[in-house]
C-alpha cells in the first residue's frame, strides 16, 4: 500500500528533524513532500527534496499522514496529524508549555519516558489523541559511525538560545572571554548560534574567526556534536540533545543548574570549568547518562523508523473510542490568517484509512 506523507515545519531548525524521516519514507518507497510558510526555510531544504510551494498545493496533495515539527498544524487537512516535536523540553521555559495540548494532533510521537508519561497523563484528561514513544528522529544520525577525530586540541562547541534573558551570545563579556580563550591556542572552538538571534549578534561572533575559532551557519548540529569534546552553552534545549553524545557540558548562568552541567555564574570562571570538563568528570557523566535515558533511551538510530511505523499503525487503527477535538475556533482562525487560506472545513476526528 502506498502512503502520502507531508513534513510540515516552520523555521529552518525543523529541517534536521524532518530529514531522517524523509529518508526513511523514501527508503520504504512512499511519497513525501515538505511544506513551510517561511521563505528562509524553503531555501534551506536538502537538494532533491520535494517542496509544496503553497497551502493550496498541500490541499491538492491530500497527505495521508502529516508529520508536524511545529506547535500547530492545519485542521482543514484530512490526514493523520502527528506531533514530532521541534525540541526536547528545555529548562528555559515552563514545563506546561511543552506539554500544552492545543487540540490539533491525533498522535504524539514522544521522545522518551520523561515526556511519554506526561503526555499519557494529558491523554487521560482529554482523550482525543494517542501517545506512542518512538524516540526523536533528529537524533538518528548521532548514532551513525563517526569520522576519526583529527587534531589534538579539545574541541569546544558553543551553542546558545535566542532568549534575551538567557542567551550567552548576547553578552559582550562572554564574547570577549571566548575571544581571549581562542587566542591562547589551548582550545579549538566551533560555534553555531540560534537562527532567531539578531544578525548583528551573529556578525560579532563571526568576527572571531581564526585558527582556533570557526563559526558554522547551520541548523544541523549533529555533525558538530560528533566533532566536539565539550559543549559550552546557556539554557538552550541543545543541551538535552548533546547529552546523548555522552560528553561533558559547561553552562553559563543556566536557569536550572543540576548535576548534568558544570555551571558558572561569572566569565572569569569559564576557563577553569572548561579545563575541568576536559577531564570528563565521572560524577557529571553519570548524571548525564541518567538524564539522557529519561529523555531519549534509544541509541539505535531507528527513531524515524519507529515514527513511521507508529503513524501507519495509527492510520489503520479503529480510533472511534477517541473524543472529538475541541472547536478551537480562535486557534483555527489564526492558522488560516497565517496561511492566508480560509476554508470552512475542519476535521475533529482522527484520520482513518482501511488497510488494503
Amino acid at each position: 500500500m502506498d502512503y502520502k506523507f507531508l513534513i510540515y515545519t516552520s523555521y529552518s531548525y525543523g529541517i534536521p528533524i524532518g530529514r531522517p524521516l524523509e529518508l526513511e519514507i523514501l527508503k520504504r518507497g512512499y511519497q513525501v513532500r515538505w511544506f513551510s510558510y517561511i521563505p528562509e526555510t524553503k531555501s534551506h531544504l536538502p537538494k532533491g527534496s520535494q517542496l509544496l510551494e503553497s497551502i493550496q498545493e498541500v490541499v491538492s496533495y491530500d497527505p495521508d499522514i502529516i508529520l508536524s515539527i511545529t506547535d500547530y498544524v492545519p485542521d482543514f487537512l484530512s490526514g493523520l496529524k502527528v506531533q514530532v516535536f521541534h525540541g526536547f523540553n528545555p529548562a528555559k521555559r515552563s514545563e506546561d508549555d511543552h506539554f500544552n495540548i492545543r487540540g490539533f494532533y491525533d498522535l504524539y510521537c514522544t521522545q522518551g519516558p520523561s515526556t511519554t508519561l506526561r503526555f499519557q497523563e494529558k491523554q487521560k484528561e482529554d482523550p482525543h489523541f494517542e501517545v506512542v514513544e518512538t524516540g526523536w528522529p533528529k537524533m538518528d544520525p548521532l548514532f551513525e559511525k563517526a569520522e576519526e577525530k583529527s587534531g589534538s586540541l579539545p574541541v569546544i562547541l558553543i551553542t546558545s538560545t535566542f532568549s534575551h534573558r538567557l542567551s550567552l551570545a548576547l553578552r559582550e563579556d562572554v564574547l570577549e572571554e571566548v575571544k581571549r580563550l581562542s587566542e591562547t591556542g589551548k582550545y579549538q572552538f566551533i560555534t553555531v548560534l540560534h537562527p532567531k538571534l539578531p544578525q548583528q549578534t551573529v556578525a560579532k561572533w563571526q568576527s572571531l574567526m581564526g585558527p582556533y575559532f570557526t563559526y558554522y551557519d547551520t541548523t544541523d548540529l549533529i555533525p558538530l556534536f560528533k566533532r566536539a569534546d565539550i559543549m559550552l552553552s546557556d539554557t538552550t534545549s541543545a543541551i538535552q540533545e548533546f547529552m546523548l553524545a555522552d560528553k561533558p557540558i559547561v553552562t553559563f548562568r543556566h536557569r536550572r543548574p543540576n548535576d548534568c552541567v558544570l555551571n558558572v555564574e561569572e566569565v572569569q570562571e569559564l576557563e577553569a570549568a572548561l579545563d575541568l570538563a576536559i577531564q570528563r568528570p565521572q560524577k557529571q557523566l553519570a548524571a548525564i547518562r541518567k538524564e539522557a535515558d529519561l529523555n531519549h533511551p534509544y541509541r539505535d538510530g531507528q527513531s524515524s523508523a519507529r515514527v513511521i511505523d507508529a503513524c501507519i499503525a495509527s492510520l489503520h487503527k479503529d480510533k472511534s473510542h477517541l473524543k472529538k477535538k475541541s472547536l478551537n475556533i480562535i486557534r483555527k482562525y489564526k492558522i488560516r490568517k497565517l496561511l492566508q487560506y480560509y476554508p470552512l472545513k475542519t476535521y475533529r476526528r482522527p484520520a482513518y484509512r482501511p488497510k488494503q
